[in-house]
């Protein structure tokens, strides 16, 4: 299933500064950063269920946020763009 993770960390302070980069790298461990604290993940429930486990580990949830955009198996026919952007396709074979 395809999920659209956006995030928003408070990065006043050093470890605000340390939660956004925690946050994103994780993000990049599951996903395809599409805009600046917008990732596309294709994952199945487990990974999701992880990927929200560490996410939300990470977070203050006094100051920070998270929110997650199910966008299911059908995700293809939900995304639409315009503008300068490099697309990929997450379900073709990448070569590393």
């Amino acid at each position: 299933m395809m999920v659209l993770i956006t995030y928003d960390v408070e990065t006043i302070t050093p470890s605000g500064k340390k939660r956004l980069r925690r946050v994103a790298k994780q993000c990049v461990n599951f996903g395809q950063r599409v805009q600046n604290s917008v990732f596309e993940c294709l994952v199945d429930p487990a990974q999701f269920a992880e990927l929200k486990h560490r996410l939300e580990s990470i977070i203050d949830n006094e100051k920070d946020s998270l929110r997650y955009y199910m966008l299911g198996d059908n995700w293809k026919s939900r995304i639409k763009y315009t503008g300068a952007q490099s697309t990929y396709n997450p379900e073709d074979t990448m070569i590393i």
